[in-house]
C-alpha cells in the first residue's frame, strides 16, 4: 500500500510491523488522550471505525473519536487490503480482510497494553533539526509560494524533529514519541518485502538500545517515529536521476530526454535501498536518541480533545471579510498519475500537468464517466483525470465525511489531518491552530480551496479548546460504512505441495559451512504459503538465527524475522509448490561461534473433498561457524 503498483506484491519480510500506543492520562477524572503510531501506509477510516467499535466495547465511553489519534507512519512496504472507497483498494485487489482483521487487532492489542501499563511519570519536550536525511521532491512547486512566506524559512522542507520523553516518578525510562517530516520510500517501488522503511529502522535502533538483551518487539520501551507534514518530502537525498542515462531529471516535469517521466527516479544515500534505509534511519535515530537525553523541559496542564466530521464536499470557506469560496467534489488531477520521483507513474503521464490529455479524457469519459462542468469548474485550472466524487460503483471512490481531530496536552497540541500535508501546508496550518490558542497540486481531492478549508476547520477546534466549549461543537454528519462482502481479487490460499520424497520444511540449498562476519549467510526450503502462518497464528515468527550455547549444550535464539538483518524471501512455484528462502546478513559485531538458522510455517493439506487442514512445520540448516574478519 503506498506505490499503487498493482504487480508490486509481497514476497516475503525484512521487518514486523508494529503499533505503538501511548496514553496520557489525568489522575484527578476521566480526561485521556490516546496517539498511536501504526507501520501501516495510512489509516483508513474502515480501519479508525473498527478500532473505535473494538475499543467501545471494552472500555464504553473511554476510549472515543475525540481523545483516541490513529496515525500511519506512512510505510510503502506495508499491506493494502483494508480500505472501504474504491479508489484505493484498486491497485490492493479489494477488501483483504485477514490484513484489515490483523491490523485492527494489533492496534487495539497496543491500546490494550498501554491502558494495562499505566504509571504515574512525566512528559519532557525537546527539539532539533535533522540534517543530511530529506530534500524537497517538488521543489518548483514549492517556489510557487509567495517569496515573502518562503523568506521565514530556511529550508524547502521542515527539519524540525519534536520529541517527547516519557519516564516514570523515578526517572525510569518508558518511552519516546516524535514526530519528523519524510517519506518512509527508502525502499522503492521494485521492493516486495514487507518492512516499515526508514522510520522503523530508527525505532528499531532505539528500543534494541533501550530493552537491551532483547529480541525485536520484546521489552517495556517503545520508541514510535510518527509522521508529519511530508506530502512533499523525500528521503532520496541524491535527488531524481534518469535510470537508463544517470542524468538528472530534476526539470519541472520530471521526464527524462529519453523514456520520459516513467525514467525519473530519486535515489538514496546508499548504494541499494536497502543501505538507503539503514542511512537516513539511523540519521533520525541519532538525533532523537541526542534530544531525548537533553529532554529537560516539562508538558503540564489540563487535558482537552476536540473532533468533528465534515462534509469536505461542500465548506464554505472565508477567504477575507467580504469574500467566500466553496470546496469541491473529490477529483484528482492528470499529474497524480505520473506519481512522484519516489514512486513514477505509467504511461506518458507527467508532474506538473496544467492541461489535460485527449487521448486519455476519452478512455475515461468511455470506462468512467466524463466529469462535470461543476466540477470541472470547481477544480479548475485543475485538469481533472478521475472525477472520483462522482463515481460510485460499485461504492464510492473517494470519501466526502472526513474527521477532523485535535488533542491538547498542556501547550502540546497533537493535530490529526486526514491526509498528507505538504512542507507548507504543514506551517500554515500550525501557525493557524497556534494563534486559536494562544503530488501534491493534483491531489488537491477537494479542489483549490482545499487547505483554506481545513485550516478554518482546525481553528475553530483549536479555538473550541481554548474557550473551553468543545461541547458545543456540533459532531458534524457520520460517515457511510459499506458492505464490502468478498470484494477482493485475491485468491484464497490453496493447499500446498512438497516435492516427490520431500516434505516441508526439508532444506533444498544448504548454508555453507564456514562464513565471515559481514558476509550473507543464506539457506532454502521446502516452503509453504506464508499467509497460511498469518491468517491462523498470531504474532507469528517465520525465522531464527540461534547460536549454540557449548556450555549449556543448548542453541540461543540471537534473532528473528523481526530483525533488520534477516530476510525471509517466499517463491511461488506451480501447483501448489513454493520455496522459501532465508538470508542473514551477519553484522560486524556477531560474536563467533556456531550458528543455525531454522524456518517455522504452515502447510495446508487436503484430506477429504470437503475438509481441509493446517498443519505446522519446521526446518533447520545445518550448523555453520562465524569467525571473525
Amino acid at each position: 500500500m503506498g506505490y499503487a503498483k498493482a504487480e508490486q506484491v509481497a514476497g516475503g519480510l525484512l521487518s514486523h510491523l508494529y503499533s505503538r500506543a501511548f496514553i496520557v492520562a489525568d489522575a484527578k477524572d476521566r480526561s485521556r488522550v490516546v496517539f498511536v503510531s501504526a507501520d501501516i501506509g495510512m489509516v483508513s477510516q474502515k480501519l479508525r471505525l473498527e478500532v473505535l467499535k473494538r475499543l467501545q466495547s471494552k472500555y464504553g465511553d473511554l476510549y472515543r473519536q475525540d481523545n483516541v489519534i490513529l496515525s500511519g507512519t506512512h510505510t510503502h512496504s506495508g499491506p493494502g487490503g483494508y480500505f472501504q472507497y474504491t479508489l484505493f483498494w484498486i491497485s490492493s485487489k479489494g477488501l483483504i480482510k485477514p490484513s484489515l482483521e490483523a491490523i485492527v487487532n494489533g492496534i487495539v492489542k497496543s491500546i490494550d497494553t498501554a491502558h494495562q501499563n499505566m504509571r504515574k511519570g512525566r512528559i519532557l519536550i525537546n527539539r532539533g533539526t535533522v540534517e543530511n536525511s530529506q530534500i524537497n521532491r517538488s521543489p518548483f512547486s514549492y517556489l510557487e509560494n509567495p517569496a515573502a512566506e518562503r523568506s521565514r524559512y530556511a529550508s524547502d522542507t521542515d527539519k524540525e524533529m519534536v520529541v517527547l520523553k516519557m519516564v516514570d516518578e523515578q526517572g525510569q525510562d518508558l518511552g519516546l514519541f516524535s514526530w519528523f517530516a519524510v517519506h518512509p520510500v527508502s525502499m522503492n517501488n521494485s521492493n516486495h518485502l514487507v518492512n516499515s522503511d526508514n522510520v522503523g529502522y530508527a525505532s528499531h535502533l532505539f528500543e534494541q538500545e533501550k530493552n537491551k538483551g532483547m529480541l525485536p518487539g520484546q521489552g517495556s520501551f517503545v520508541a514510535a517515529f510518527a509522521s508529519s507534514n511530508l506530502g512533499d518530502v523525500s528521503p532520496n537525498t541524491r535527488g531524481p536521476f534518469c535510470v537508463n542515462t544517470g542524468e538528472s531529471c530534476n526539470n519541472p516535469q520530471s521526464t527524462c530526454p529519453t523514456g520520459g517521466a516513467t525514467m525519473c527516479m530519486a535515489m538514496g544515500p546508499g548504494g541499494d535501498m536497502f543501505e538507503s534505509t539503514r542511512i537516513i534511519g539511523h540519521n533520525i535515530y541519532s538525533k532523537a536518541r541526542e534530544l531525548y537525553e537533553e529532554a529537560s523541559q516539562e508538558v503540564t496542564g489540563a487535558l482537552s480533545t476536540a473532533h468533528q466530521w465534515v462534509n469536505m464536499s461542500s465548506v464554505t470557506v472565508e477567504l477575507n471579510t467580504t469574500h467566500t469560496a466553496k470546496t469541491c467534489k473529490p477529483a484528482l488531477g492528470h499529474s497524480f498519475a505520473a506519481g512522484t520521483i519516489d514512486g513514477v507513474g505509467a504511461f506518458n503521464f507527467t508532474q506538473g500537468s496544467v492541461e489535460g490529455d485527449p487521448f486519455w479524457d476519452g478512455i475515461r469519459d468511455m470506462l468512467l464517466g466524463e466529469p462535470s462542468n461543476e466540477t470541472k469548474a470547481c477544480h479548475s485550472p485543475k485538469p481533472i483525470l478521475f472525477n472520483t466524487g462522482e463515481m460510485s460503483w460499485p461504492h464510492p471512490w473517494h470519501p466526502d465525511i472526513v474527521d477532523v481531530q485535535i488533542a491538547t496536552i498542556g501547550s502540546l497540541a497533537i493535530v490529526a489531518v486526514p491526509g498528507e500535508f505538504t512542507t507548507m501546508s504543514g506551517r500554515r496550518l500550525r501557525e493557524a491552530v497556534q494563534r486559536a490558542q494562544r503530488y501534491e497540486a493534483a491531489s488537491t481531492i477537494y479542489g483549490p480551496h482545499t487547505l483554506a478549508a481545513y485550516i478554518q476547520l482546525y481553528r475553530g477546534l483549536a479555538r473550541a479548546i481554548a474557550t473551553n466549549t468543545v461541547q458545543d461543537l456540533p459532531p458534524g454528519p457520520e460517515p457511510p460504512v459499506f458492505n464490502l462482502v468478498n470484494l477482493t481479487l485475491v485468491p484464497a490460499v490453496g493447499v500446498d505441495r512438497a516435492p516427490q520424497n520431500m516434505t516441508f520444511g526439508d532444506v533444498l540449498q544448504e548454508v555453507r559451512p564456514q562464513y565471515r562476519v559481514s558476509e550473507v549467510a543464506e539457506v532454502t526450503f521446502v516452503g509453504a504459503n506464508p499467509r497460511t502462518s498469518a491468517e491462523n497464528v498470531t504474532e507469528h515468527n517465520f525465522l531464527t538465527v540461534e547460536r549454540h550455547n557449548s556450555s549449556a549444550a543448548s542453541w540461543q535464539v540471537v534473532q528473528n524475522d523481526a530483525s533488520w538483518d534477516t530476510r525471509f524471501y517466499w517463491t511461488k512455484g506451480s501447483l501448489g509448490a513454493s520455496n522459501v528462502t532465508i538470508e542473514w546478513h551477519i553484522p560486524s559485531d556477531t560474536e563467533p561461534g556456531l550458528y543455525r538458522i531454522r524456518y517455522f510455517g504452515h502447510y495446508r493439506r487436503r484430506v477429504s473433498i470437503f475438509l481441509v487442514i493446517t498443519v505446522p512445520f519446521e526446518g533447520t540448516s545445518s550448523a555453520f561457524e562465524v569467525t571473525a574478519q
